[in-house]
């Protein structure tokens, strides 16, 4: 059975007091300053967050996979699966201001109910473990609480999420650490766990605007961030809060340099493009940064023009070098940024896994 928590007493480390009070405080400014600014980075740093939340699951994708991926959610892969978890952190930190087990159950179903609606949002019905092989749990390195104690577990959860007497970085770390030793679901448990992570973020307002990359940043050490979950159900909280102050920091820095890597490239499409102050081409370069795969029906959408006037724009960035014009076997005509793609990919690369994982 996962010792319950929400009444318990949670003593913080000292030597980590300090380094948690930078770390919250350097939060709040990266969401305030990338927040405050007219692009959209708000979209941007949610699908990076996704993507490093995916590949923590060994499920890794091209921002350019990932991008055309969003024209059709239909496509597999694990660049599908990248978009199905941003479904689940837009659903988390729509639900952030009603934290209960209704909205866990949502999450989940936002990731999964496209691939697998069976078990979608639906508590685990069976014993599961983590490791040691399909046959039974007793090599395994971890077994979570048997699957009919779930549900009072995660009200338990619930409970410990509503209190407001804790730092919030490390509020959201605990809330973290207990949801993954409950396990509540046969599949997509760390995905719903660091979407969870955010919702709290936003439920506490420590964030408001934007997503800050914290998986990006626990995806540097993995091995670390299972070591701590280990060290969480042994008893040991500072390891797992200790994992997230270093995400945090290291999140803000990896986000702060694509947002000036994506300024920069705007910046340099103002000499390029030759339309007309106010025509549909300058709003398009301006949706690139967010969306830098567009087909006919995307750009129409997005700038609200119909039939032929769609081209328009995009033969204009096209002369200018800003667009790259191909053909998708699912979705006929595609144009892509190269270079937001590129900025992008040098994210993911700079927050990349630096060893191997050695946990499931």
């Amino acid at each position: 059975m996962t010792p319950p928590i929400a009444g318990a007493q949670l003593p913080l480390p000292a030597h980590l007091a300090s380094a948690l009070d930078d770390a919250t405080n350097e939060i709040a400014r990266f969401d305030a300053e990338l927040g405050a600014q007219i692009a959209p980075f708000a979209a941007v740093l949610l699908r990076s967050e996704s993507a490093a939340s995916s590949q923590i699951e060994n499920l890794t994708a091209s921002a350019r996979a990932i991008a055309e991926a969003e024209l059709d959610i239909a496509v597999g892969g694990n660049a599908a699966k990248v978009v199905a978890n941003s479904r689940a952190m837009t659903a988390a930190i729509k639900l952030a201001d009603r934290l209960d087990a209704d909205a866990i159950l949502q999450m989940h179903q936002a990731l999964r109910g496209r691939t697998v609606p069976d078990i979608a949002g639906k508590w685990r019905g069976e014993q599961a473990w983590i490791g040691g092989g399909a046959v039974g749990p007793h090599l395994a390195m971890f077994v979570p609480p048997r699957h009919d104690l779930v549900p009072a577990a995660i009200d338990d959860l619930v409970e410990f999420m509503a209190r407001d007497d804790l730092p919030v970085l490390a509020h959201a770390a605990l809330a973290h650490a207990q949801f993954e030793t409950i396990h509540p679901f046969p599949d997509g448990n760390g995905r719903t766990g660091r979407a969870l992570v955010h919702a709290l973020l936003r439920s506490r307002r420590l964030t408001r605007t934007v997503t800050v990359p914290v998986s990006a940043g626990l995806l540097i050490d993995v091995d670390a961030y299972f070591d701590a979950l280990e060290a969480y159900r042994d008893g040991d909280a500072g390891p797992i809060i200790n994992r997230f102050i270093d995400a945090a920091f290291s999140a803000t820095a990896n986000g702060r340099r694509l947002a000036d890597d994506l300024h920069a490239i705007r910046e340099s499409w103002n000499g390029l493009i030759k339309a007309r102050k106010g025509a549909g081409a300058w709003e398009l370069a301006d949706v690139l940064l967010r969306r830098p795969v567009v087909d006919r029906d995307t750009v129409s959408r997005e700038l609200g023009v119909t039939g032929t006037n769609v081209y328009g724009p995009l033969k204009a960035l096209v002369a200018a070098g800003i667009l790259t014009e191909t053909t998708n076997k699912k979705r006929g005509q595609i144009w892509r940024s190269v270079e937001v793609i590129t900025a992008l990919d040098a994210f993911a690369a700079r927050s990349g896994r630096r060893t191997p994982p050695q946990h499931t």
